[in-house]
């Protein structure tokens, strides 16, 4: 039996999940996943890796869905709820999916096409009515090495590459966090990630259910019914990517001041809050502290490793730093060559464990690139150690910038610029220039009493009181918001087309 199933085992009488205003023990999880596997099954004894997407709404039906393929012996492929179809073909085409699960909602968007496509389509609100039909039959008896999950990488920098994650890869990441961040059943957390992405299977569902403690979903994200939530004073995890923070920050300050005291009250109570998925802006880490008592915990982590690097539950979290590797989790920093550096210059993150990913879907080519000759998975990012903790300079293919002989972090001049009273958010790229290599360059969001008022030349005189000259933006661009995915990361190579258009 799979380790998350028999985790839920040991906690049947638990609340495991609430949402749609309703509440679901481990036992109705169970049940319900393991009449759904049945179905998916049809009468077969095994689907033996045969991939199933889903394009579920978040709570009972999606936890449900997940934990059925994985009983009847298929790869789950979770489906972005908010990709129009021509992305979503992408995914059911490269994934060579056979069975996909949907909400009804969802019919309009994908069932002609799956229909023309003879693949076999479920909808959950037919399903009561027709498990009847289904064969009762012994679920299989699924090997821990077998594949479990493709999560699809975000396409920041190039076209989406299936993830393939096994049983133990995921058994892996759960594990450890669940030791590092001391996960338990007497938690409550809010789920208000997406769910085609690692933050939220794997750090917020996974973790939760793998402790018995309790998953609550809302709909969609809206910061009235968050700090709702919070005001009830019930939870006391949270999970959220920068942009939602910030977002969070922006409600609250609008909120009366008894309000404000009141939600103080509740959240310095949480046991833990999380940041991660993109880096974390230090002016929104020290609002955040300031509003909910809490320094952000800041991790490190991508879609083919889990989490790699965290900061400690127990212990100083350092503003933009992202801690020590987890447990069970070797890293390394490399140069171009690959080769391990010794003293305390930037490298690029290299990891191996338990943690790390199978293989890219379908794609030896691009599993062989991205693996070293001795076993190490290259994750493109550069970091420095400073003080016995890592930080993240960025991405060695959009966020570090070679300008004239220097290599530039552009995450660095990022934190300077939103310093700044004028710019509420900033995306800082390189563009192709004879001159110098790469021109940095800066996308600026303004703040509501900068806007009609920007002044580049004062801006440029303040970034030199902190940075070197050469580190300055070249050109700005204003804008109303920049171009981000679905997990709130600025699509850089979006950023850089502005400037060459």
């Amino acid at each position: 039996m799979l380790q998350i199933i028999l985790q839920a085992n040991k906690f049947k009488n638990n609340i495991a999940i609430e949402s749609d205003n309703q509440q679901y023990s481990y036992q109705n999880l169970l049940d319900a996943s393991q009449l759904a596997a049945m179905r998916l099954l049809n009468g077969t004894f095994d689907l033996n890796e045969q991939r199933v997407a889903y394009m579920v709404n978040p709570g009972f039906d999606y936890v449900k869905t997940l934990w059925s393929i994985w009983q009847a012996g298929g790869v789950a492929v979770p489906l972005c709820l908010t990709h129009p179809l021509p992305s979503l073909q992408h995914v059911i085409e490269d994934s060579m999916v056979s069975i996909v699960v949907i909400s009804k909602e969802y019919e309009i968007i994908v069932g002609a096409y799956l229909t023309e496509k003879n693949i076999r389509m479920i909808i959950l609100d037919d399903q009561d009515a027709q498990i009847s039909e289904a064969i009762s039959v012994h679920l299989p008896n699924i090997a821990s090495d077998r594949m479990a999950l493709i999560l699809y990488t975000s396409g920041t920098t190039n076209k989406p590459k299936g993830v393939v994650t096994t049983h133990n890869n995921i058994q892996a990441q759960i594990s450890t966090l669940v030791t590092a961040w001391e996960w338990n059943e007497k938690d409550h957390v809010l789920c208000v990630l997406p769910l085609h992405h690692v933050h939220g299977v794997i750090n917020v569902i996974g973790c939760s259910l793998w402790s018995g403690a309790i998953c609550a979903f809302i709909p969609q994200f809206s910061a009235q019914v968050i700090f709702d939530l919070f005001n009830q004073g019930r939870l006391n995890v949270f999970m959220a990517v920068p942009t939602i923070y910030f977002k969070l920050i922006t409600y609250f300050e609008s909120l009366e001041k008894e309000v404000q005291l009141g939600l103080e009250d509740k959240m310095i109570k949480f046991r833990l809050m999380v940041s991660g998925s993109a880096a974390l802006p230090v002016s929104v880490m020290e609002k955040w502290e300031k509003i909910s008592g809490h320094t952000l915990l800041e991790r490190y982590g991508m879609t083919e490793l889990g989490m790699a690097i965290s900061n400690p539950y127990n212990g100083a979290r350092k503003a933009g730093y992202v801690g020590n590797p987890l447990p069970g989790v070797e890293i390394q920093l490399m140069n171009e060559q690959y080769e391990v550096i010794v003293d305390d210059q930037p490298g690029e993150i290299v990891v191996k464990g338990n943690n790390v990913f199978k293989e890219y879907w379908n794609n030896p080519k691009a599993t062989i690139e991205t693996f070293t000759q001795d076993g190490w998975f290259k994750t493109g990012d550069i970091a420095v150690i400073e003080n016995g903790y890592y930080r993240i300079l960025g991405r060695s293919s959009v966020d570090i910038i070679k300008s004239g002989g220097y290599k530039i972090s552009a995450l660095e001049i990022e934190e300077v610029l939103r310093a700044l009273d004028q710019i509420e958010d900033c995306a800082v790229v390189g563009i192709d220039s004879e001159e110098w290599g790469e021109l940095i360059v800066a996308a600026i969001v303004l703040n509501k009493e900068a806007v009609g008022a920007f002044d580049e030349n004062e801006i440029s005189t303040l970034l030199a009181q902190s940075i070197a000259s050469y580190k300055k933006p070249r050109k700005y661009l204003v804008m109303n918001e920049l171009p981000r995915n679905a997990m709130g990361k600025v699509v850089k190579n979006e950023v850089k087309k502005l400037f060459v258009s």
